[in-house]
């Protein structure tokens, strides 16, 4: 029988996965549009890209940040580890996020040429950084990061990038998001435009398709514990042969000019992936390598009782307000960009 606080645990554990699934969702497709934005050579066609994400790019990261307090309050001594640990990498990310930001707002203020070259070349590379760091670290939390009996970080950035598992994960994040970003843009956009992110999608149809078998590859290699969580219980073998499946109809909706659907599919896959990332990590947190009996978990870095009890009400009813806000800027700015008025 499952006691009281290892309910509250995992309910609280399975609730920052869906934050941090619904940020990759949502935020994913505005990085990946950010990565794929110096394709486009007319300035016009750049600045409707950032229409396009424009409308929902700063409400899509509030899921992250909800997500992050979420694991603060929940599980402090996994926050405490992270961000005093990994400091470097999350101000490179911090970094990122606010070059992205300015380079969106201060793009269009000048007329000149170089100005908004510079601008372009900012929220580009901000915006493949991001996603590789992203990724770097998620395969560093799957693999495990040298921890001390005390639950304390012993490794620096460098070892962070010192294993080649985590450099896969960040490549494939990259490659799942530009394929994400994409396929928002042929939904978002019309005409020559359109016509250009149909020909950039086959190309980020292969890149996230090797990058995927590739790290596939890797996981059995360098993640067996992943593969034994499936191994285990074979009834979640669905996930990743249903992940495959939605990743092999995005081409078939996209050859008949079913973009929405296509971009379902891709959502899809992203839940799948997160999900079986979670399943194969649960019940760690933070796991130790090589002390995997220094891991940080759900049972041993959660909050206490009350406070989870105090905390999850408020999430009832905090989260529907998030998902009406996210629902209704959606609503409101749904069809393709009108280019009659552009403002970026």
């Amino acid at each position: 029988m499952i006691n009281y606080p290892f309910d509250l645990a995992t309910a609280w554990f399975i609730l920052i996965g869906v934050l941090l699934t619904g940020y990759a969702i949502l935020d994913g497709f505005d990085l990946g549009a950010g990565a794929l934005h110096l394709f486009a050579k007319k300035d016009h066609h750049r600045r409707v890209i950032l229409n396009a994400i424009g409308p929902v790019w700063d409400g899509n990261e509030v899921w992250l940040l909800v997500g992050g307090g979420a694991l603060f309050a929940a599980f402090p001594p996994v926050y405490a580890t992270a961000f005093s640990g990994f400091y470097t990498a999350f101000m490179l990310v911090l970094m990122g996020i606010i070059f992205r930001a300015v380079a969106i707002e201060f793009r269009s203020k000048e007329e000149s040429t170089k100005w908004r070259g510079f601008w372009d070349k900012a929220f580009s590379i901000s915006s493949i950084i991001l996603p590789v760091l992203m990724g770097v670290a998620l395969g560093n939390v799957i693999i495990g990061v040298p921890l001390d009996v005390e639950g304390e970080y012993a490794g620096t950035f460098w070892t962070l990038l010192s294993r080649p598992f985590p450099i896969i994960v960040g490549v494939t994040t990259l490659a799942m998001f530009m394929l994400h970003g994409a396929i928002y843009l042929a939904l978002k956009t019309s005409g020559e435009l359109r016509d250009q992110v149909r020909g950039w999608l086959k190309g980020t149809m292969i890149f996230y398709f090797v990058s995927y078998a590739v790290l596939t590859g890797a996981m059995f290699l360098w993640a067996p514990q992943m593969v034994a969580k499936l191994q285990a219980m074979p009834i979640l073998f669905i996930l990743p042969v249903l992940n495959v499946l939605a990743l092999a109809n995005v081409p078939r909706e996209l050859h008949h000019g079913r973009d929405f659907l296509a971009f379902l599919s891709s959502c899809f896959s992203i839940v799948a992936n997160l999900a079986l990332v979670g399943i194969g990590m649960f019940p760690n947190l933070l796991p130790s390598f090589p002390n995997p009996e220094y891991s940080l978990t759900t049972l041993n870095s959660a909050s206490s009782i009350p406070s989870l009890t105090v905390m999850m009400t408020i999430a009832i009813i905090g989260v529907p307000f998030v998902l009406a806000y996210t629902a209704a800027i959606y609503w409101v700015f749904r069809g393709k960009v009108d280019e009659t008025h552009l403002h970026y």
